[in-house]
C-alpha cells in the first residue's frame, strides 16, 4: 500500500494544499509484456513454464494501470505539482515511464520524484527530460517546502532534499532530508487510499513504519546506521495513532510493521503491544514484521506477549550461518539465538521462516547449501533471497568499485541474479529451487504422508493431479538421482538448468540427517 505517500500527502495537506493519491498499483490488471531485452540473458534459468511446486518465474507482467491511464487521470486532477513514488531501483524505467507519459499529458505541471531510489542517485533520475526535481530522504519534509516555493516563486535552495537544474544547467543536490523528530509530522492521509484494494480475509490490511532506520550496520542494506537515515522510532502514542485512524476507515484484520528492526528497543515494543491490545481489545488483526526480526532481541516474554497480541509467524533474519561471511556482511551470529527462538516459538504455537542470503559478495555457493541443509534439520521455513547491490548501500559502492554492478537499475533485483562473483548465476538459480524443493518437502513433512521413496518420474504426468501429488512425483525423483525437474503445460517432464554438483550435494547431505517440517 501506498504508506510514503500517504505519509507525503498529509504533511502537504498541513501545508494547506490540496493533494490526491493516484495508486497505479490498486488494481487487479495485469498483464504479459515481452521480456526487457537486458534480461535476455535469464531465458536458460526461467524460459520454459513449469507446472510443478518448483517452478519459479516464466513471464513479465506489467502490474496496474497503464501509464497512459495514469496520465489521463493526472490531466483530470488539474495538478500543476506532480510527485511519483519511485522506491526500488529495479522499477526505475515504470517510475520514468510514468513521468514521460504525465509530461506528454500535462506539459505545464512540474514532475518531481521521491523515494529511495531518487535519493541514491538523483544524478541519474535527472537526466531524464521529463523529471523537473528530485527530492532526497523524508519527503514530508521537502514536498510542502517544494510545492510553497514554486507557488510563491521561492529560492529553490531553500527546499530540504530538493535536487534540480538550476541556472547555466548547473545541478544542485542538496543532502537528504530527515525528521530528527518523526513525531512532529502530521498524520498519514489514509483517508486518500483506496481501502478497497489493500484488504486480507475481507479486513483491512495496513502496513506502516513505526521508526526509520536500523541500530545495524549490516553492508548490503541502504537503510541502517551507516546511511542518512540512522535509526529512528516514533512514540507509541503516534504509531497507535495511525493505526486507530486506518482502523475507522477499514476495520483492520492484518498489520504489517515494515521496519527494519521492530524490536530494538524492547520496552518500547512491550509498550506498543499493550496499546494494541487496549485498542483491539477482543479483536485481534494479525500482526507481522515481514522486513524480519532480529532472533537476539527476542526472548519467552517477548514471544508470548508477540501471540496473545496477533502475531502468527515469526520473520527471522538468519541471513547466514558462515563466520566469514558473516563478518563480510557485518552481521552478529545468530544461530545459537535461532535455535533459541524455535523453541519458544513452537512451544508459543508460532510458525516462524528464516531468510537467507545467497550469492552475495564473497559468497561460496558450497557454503550457501550448508545453510539451507542448516534449516532443513530445524523447524522453519527456509527463505531464500538473492542478493542484489542496493543503491546507498556499502556493497552497492563495493560492487562499483569492483566492476560488478549490472549495466542497467532495472537488473538490480533478486529475480535478474544480478551478482556474478564467487557464486554464478546457474549456481544462484540452483539454490533457488533447492530452497523450493526444501520447503515441499517440510509441507509434506507437516501433512504428516511421509516423503516419498526415491523413484524414477514418468516422461509425461496427467495435468488434472493436483499440484501437490505432481510434486511429490517429481520430489522421488530427485530424491533418486539429484535432477530437479518441471512439468510444462503439455504435461512433458523436462529437467531445469541447475548445478548437478550442487543439486546432488544437496540431496545426499538431507539423507545425512533428519529433515524437520515446519510446524511444531
Amino acid at each position: 500500500m501506498p504508506y510514503g505517500l500517504a505519509c507525503v500527502a498529509g504533511a502537504c495537506r498541513q501545508a494547506g494544499f490540496s493533494v490526491a493519491i493516484l495508486d497505479g498499483l490498486a488494481s487487479a490488471k495485469a498483464r504479459i509484456i515481452p521480456w526487457p531485452a537486458e534480461m535476455g540473458y535469464l531465458n536458460p534459468f526461467y524460459g520454459r513454464v513449469d507446472r510443478s511446486p518448483f517452478g519459479l518465474f516464466h513471464h513479465f507482467r506489467h502490474f496496474g494501470a497503464s501509464f497512459e491511464h495514469l496520465a489521463r487521470q493526472a490531466k483530470a486532477s488539474g495538478a500543476w505539482l506532480v510527485g511519483i513514488s519511485s522506491l526500488f531501483s529495479a522499477y526505475e524505467d515504470s517510475a520514468l515511464a510514468t513521468a514521460e507519459a504525465i509530461r506528454k499529458a500535462c506539459p505545464r505541471a512540474r514532475i518531481v520524484l521521491g523515494g529511495h531510489h531518487p535519493t541514491a542517485l538523483a544524478e541519474a533520475v535527472l537526466a531524464h527530460p521529463a523529471v523537473d526535481f528530485v527530492l532526497r530522504g523524508d519527503g514530508e519534509m521537502g514536498m510542502p517546502a517544494l510545492a510553497r516555493a514554486l507557488r510563491e516563486n521561492a529560492p529553490l535552495a531553500d527546499v530540504p532534499g530538493l535536487a534540480y537544474h538550476a541556472a547555466g544547467h548547473v545541478l544542485e543536490i542538496a543532502p537528504p532530508a530527515r525528521a530528527d523528530d518523526l513525531d512532529r509530522l502530521p498524520p498519514p492521509a489514509f483517508d486518500l487510499i483506496d481501502w478497497h484494494f489493500y484488504r486480507r480475509a475481507g479486513r483491512g490490511a495496513l502496513a506502516l513504519s513505526a521508526g526509520r532506520g536500523c541500530p545495524l550496520r549490516c553492508t548490503y542494506c541502504a537503510v541502517n546506521a551507516a546511511t542518512y537515515h540512522g535509526y529512528r522510532c516514533r512514540r507509541v502514542a503516534g504509531v497507535l495513532a495511525d493505526i486507530e485512524a486506518a482502523d475507522r476507515l477499514a476495520p483492520l484484520g492484518f498489520i504489517d510493521f515494515e521496519d527494519e528492526h521492530l524490536t530494538a528497543d524492547r520496552q518500547w515494543f512491550l509498550a506498543l503491544m499493550t496499546a494494541l491490545r487496549t485498542h483491539f481489545k477482543e479483536r485481534r488483526p494479525e500482526l507481522r514484521a515481514m522486513n524480519g526480526l532480529l532472533a537476539a532481541s527476542l526472548d519467552e516474554e517477548l514471544i508470548a506477549v508477540m501471540r496473545a497480541g496477533g502475531f502468527k509467524t515469526l520473520n527471522l533474519a538468519l541471513i547466514t550461518t558462515v563466520a566469514a561471511q558473516l563478518k563480510r556482511f557485518g552481521r552478529p551470529d545468530l544461530t545459537v539465538d535461532l535455535d533459541r527462538v524455535l523453541a519458544l516459538s513452537a512451544k508459543h504455537e508460532l510458525a516462524s521462516v528464516a531468510y537467507l542470503i545467497v550469492a552475495g559478495p564473497g559468497q561460496d555457493p558450497g557454503q550457501s547449501l550448508q545453510d539451507l541443509l542448516f534449516l532443513a534439520r530445524r523447524r522453519v521455513l527456509a527463505g531464500v533471497s538473492v542478493f542484489y547491490p542496493a543503491p546507498g548501500s556499502a556493497d552497492y559502492r563495493w560492487c562499483r568499485r569492483q566492476g560488478l554492478l549490472p549495466d542497467t537499475a532495472g537488473l538490480l533485483r533478486a529475480t535478474a541474479l544480478p551478482l556474478v562473483h564467487v557464486t554464478d548465476r546457474l549456481q544462484t538459480v540452483t539454490l533457488l529451487r533447492l530452497g523450493r524443493i526444501l520447503n515441499f518437502m517440510k509441507a509434506v513433512i507437516d501433512e504428516g504422508t511421509g516423503l516419498p521413496e526415491p523413484a524414477t518420474v514418468p516422461k509425461r504426468l496427467l495435468l488434472d493431479r493436483k499440484r501437490a501429488e505432481i510434486g511429490r512425483l517429481l520430489l522421488a525423483g530427485f530424491l533418486h538421482d539429484g535432477a530437479v525437474c518441471g512439468v510444462d503445460d503439455e504435461g512433458w517432464v523436462y529437467r531445469h538448468a541447475v548445478d548437478a554438483k550442487l543439486a546432488r550435494q544437496f540431496r545426499d547431505g538431507l539423507a545425512e540427517g533428519p529433515v524437520r517440517g515446519a510446524i511444531a
